[in-house]
């Protein structure tokens, strides 16, 4: 009998998801996934990752999918909120920000 490895590639840390053993994280692979990218199309985005490790996040994602989408949905709600806020508080910082965003964003 030959035996099988089960390895964990999702690891919960810093009160997010990551792919265990790296800073990526697993939000990163299900935006690209949900967005129709192919796993060899992520594993060009982030060439860190092995196309194991793509496709282990993907199964983790989708065998936890109501977990990870409800995760997905209260970390962008955080996202917005310091979004207004630091708009507020600091309208020229947010400008410049949402500028170099925007011009990383077209050239992707």
């Amino acid at each position: 009998m030959v035996a099988l490895s089960t390895k964990p590639y999702v690891e919960q840390r810093d009160g997010g998801y990551w792919i265990v053993g790296t800073r990526i994280s697993l939000d990163s692979v299900v935006y690209a996934f949900l967005k129709g990218k192919s796993p060899e199309s992520i594993m060009q985005s982030f060439p860190l990752l092995t196309l194991e490790q793509i496709y282990g996040a993907i199964t983790f994602y989708l065998a936890n999918r109501p977990l990870i989408d409800d995760y997905l949905v209260k970390a962008d709600a955080e996202f917005s909120q310091l979004q207004q806020l630091l708009e507020a508080t600091n309208p020229l910082l947010y400008r410049k920000l949402r500028t170099a965003t925007e011009r990383s964003v077209s050239n992707y």
